[in-house]
C-alpha cells in the first residue's frame, strides 16, 4: 500500500516522539476525542519536553494560501487523515511539522506556477522532480555543513517546490491525479538548544 505524504511526515515525527517518550520516566498524557470517538488531539508532557499531535492543521500554519478551488482531501479508505500538526520538544531540541493534503481539478503545471509565486516571499525556490516527498531535516552537520535544501534524485512525475533551510522549510509537493492534481502543503521547523520554535 502506498504511503501518503502526510502519513510519511507523521511517521517521521511520531517515531522521534515515541523514542523521546520511551526515554522518559514520568509523563502525563491528555487525549481529546472528536464526537465520533476518534482521537483529535494528543498532548504528552514530560519533565524535559512534550509532544503535541493534532488533526487541526490549517494552511495559515504553513504560511501559504490554498490554491483557489482546491479541496482538503478526505480520509483514505483505511481511515488515514490528510492533515496533521505535530510539535515535539525535549532535550534542548524541537521539531514542528504541519502538513495538509489537497486535491484540485487543475493540472499540476497550474499549481506549480501558482505556488512558485507564493513561495518567493520565503526566498529562492528550488524545483525538484521526485517519486515521493523528500523532507530533509538531517542535522548531523549542524554548525559544520550546508543547511541548504537539495533535491533527492532528478526524475519523477511529482514536482516538489522547496524554500528555506533544513531548519526552516516550506514545501509544496504536486502530483498528477486523474484529470487533476493532488498536492501537499508542508512546513517543517527544527531548532537546537539555543533557539525557540
Amino acid at each position: 500500500m502506498r504511503r501518503t505524504r502526510v502519513q510519511a511526515i507523521c511517521l517521521f515525527a511520531l517515531g522521534f516522539a515515541v523514542l523521546t517518550t520511551l526515554l522518559l520516566p514520568a509523563c502525563s498524557v491528555n487525549v481529546k476525542k472528536q464526537k465520533n470517538g476518534e482521537d483529535k488531539q494528543v498532548d504528552i508532557s514530560t519533565p524535559v519536553g512534550g509532544i503535541h499531535v493534532s488533526k487541526d492543521a490549517d494552511a495559515a500554519d504553513v504560511g501559504l494560501a490554498v490554491y483557489p478551488g482546491a479541496r482538503l482531501k478526505q480520509k483514505d479508505s483505511d481511515g488515514s487523515d490528510k492533515s496533521a500538526n505535530v510539535n515535539i520538544s525535549g532535550f534542548g531540541y524541537g521539531l514542528k511539522v504541519v502538513a495538509l493534503e489537497y486535491e484540485s481539478d487543475d493540472s499540476p503545471a497550474k499549481l506549480v506556477a501558482y505556488y512558485k509565486d507564493q513561495l518567493k516571499k520565503y526566498g529562492s525556490v528550488l524545483e525538484c522532480h521526485t517519486h515521493h516527498l523528500d523532507v530533509n531535516t538531517d542535522m548531523k552537520d549542524s554548525g559544520h555543513g550546508s543547511h541548504e535544501l537539495t533535491c533527492e534524485g532528478a526524475s519523477g512525475n511529482n514536482t516538489e517546490l522547496k524554500v528555506g533551510t533544513k531548519e526552516n522549510q516550506h514545501i509544496v509537493a504536486v502530483e498528477p491525479e486523474g484529470k487533476g492534481s493532488s498536492f501537499s502543503l508542508v512546513y517543517v521547523r527544527t531548532h537546537g538548544k539555543d533557539a525557540d520554535i
